[in-house]
Parts: C-alpha cells; structure tokens; sequence
C-alpha cells in the first residue's frame, strides 16, 4: 500500500541523521516493546507480513510523529484488538479486564523464544518453475497502486532496472500478509539508476537495489 513508511524520494521531512555509537535499545519499554511482539506473534495468530501491514497501515499522523518501537505497540495492539485478544479498555487502563481467548498455540517459554530467535524464520522455499530472468536481464516493474501490502517500493514502479542477482525462491508478501498462503515467488536483485527512479534532478551516479520479486516485473525489455 501507498502508506506513510514508502517515502524514498519525498521531500520536506529534513536529513537523515545517525545516532554515533546508537544503542540498540534507548529505554527499558523498548525491551518489553519487543519482548511483547515476540511473545505475542509466537501465538500463532498472524505471520511476519500480516505484522508488517499492520505497522505501515497505521495512520500516518500516527506513524510520522511516534518512534520505532511506539510504531510496532500500535500495530500489535490493533491486531490484537482485531482477533478479541485484548479490548480497547485493556490498552487504555493497561490492565486484563476479560478472561483471555484461546489461541493457536500456547504461550511461548523463555527457553522457546531463544531457540526460535537462534533459529530464525527462513523465508526461502523450492518451487517447480524455473526463474523466468536471469542476471544481466533488463526488465521493467509493474504500475500498481494496492490498498494492500507489498514489497514493491511507490517510487520504483513502471520503472526500468538490470537483473544483478537471482536469490531464490521466498514466500510472497503480497498473498502471505493477507492469509492467501506462501504462493513462493523467484525474487531478483534489480539495479535501478537514481535518475531512472527521480529523474534529471537526481544524483547520476546513484544506484539503488531492490529485491523484487517476480510478479513485481512486467517483461523483459530486448
């Protein structure tokens, strides 16, 4: 969707400006933050890509004038609200005013959680199709506008670029995040030239890459 965190190339919201030596957290609720995401995504009520649309779905006054972990509380707390997990009044009073509700799994332990995080979530998966580009391959991605989720960033649509990777297959965001299941796709490095993405006004010597996966690319330009 064309949400507030797809910003590459907007003007108006100042430099860019690293923290020197950024901690990985800047207070202890951005622990518990993440603690809580973890713990509740290891009930098995929604996937990464489900979480993620639900974090750039927020609105964007919502989005734009609160941190990175205050982003990821809104979200959960929406989609637990959604699935009667919490209620509105739980949030506000930040206390469990109902009886809890089943869910596809129990509650994750400490020694779980390390070994799902040690684990990781790998993403990739073997199809029966061969990959329809290869390197060196020049292609043009799609014109398209969903209310949706999606990988494809607005700025690099209807946009010509050079296949400089082939990655793999991987679970496609665009179907997973909406319960359509996995539908793996070949995904692809694409190099985009900056002032293919901006136009004249944009650095030449800029390059950018983009994951992309196949149903992202139109054709192959010959």
């Amino acid at each position: 969707m064309n949400g507030p965190q797809d910003l590459g190339g907007m003007m108006g919201f100042g430099p860019v400006c690293p923290e020197a030596n950024e901690p990985v957290f800047h207070g202890q609720w951005e622990k518990r933050a993440l603690a809580i995401t973890l713990a509740s995504a290891a009930l098995g009520e929604w996937n990464l890509d489900m979480g993620r649309h639900a974090r750039e779905s927020l609105p964007p006054h919502v989005y734009l004038g609160v941190s990175y972990y205050e982003i990821w509380t809104h979200a959960l707390a929406h989609m637990l609200d959604q699935r009667g997990m919490v209620t509105k009044q739980e949030v506000q009073q930040a206390q469990m005013l109902v009886p809890p509700v089943p869910t596809q799994k129990p509650a994750a332990t400490k020694a779980q959680v390390q070994a799902a995080l040690a684990a990781g979530s790998p993403y990739d998966r073997q199809v029966n199709r061969p990959a329809r580009f290869a390197v060196g391959d020049v292609v043009r991605t799609r014109v398209m506008h969903p209310s949706s989720h999606t990988r494809l960033p607005r700025y690099a649509r209807g946009k010509t670029g050079e296949v400089v990777a082939v990655h793999g297959a991987f679970v496609f965001p665009d179907t997973h995040a909406h319960g359509q299941g996995e539908q793996p796709a070949w995904c692809y490095g694409v190099r985009f030239g900056g002032t293919e993405l901006w136009g004249e006004d944009a650095d030449p010597r800029l390059e950018v890459l983009i994951d992309c996966w196949e149903p992202y690319l139109l054709e192959t330009i010959t």
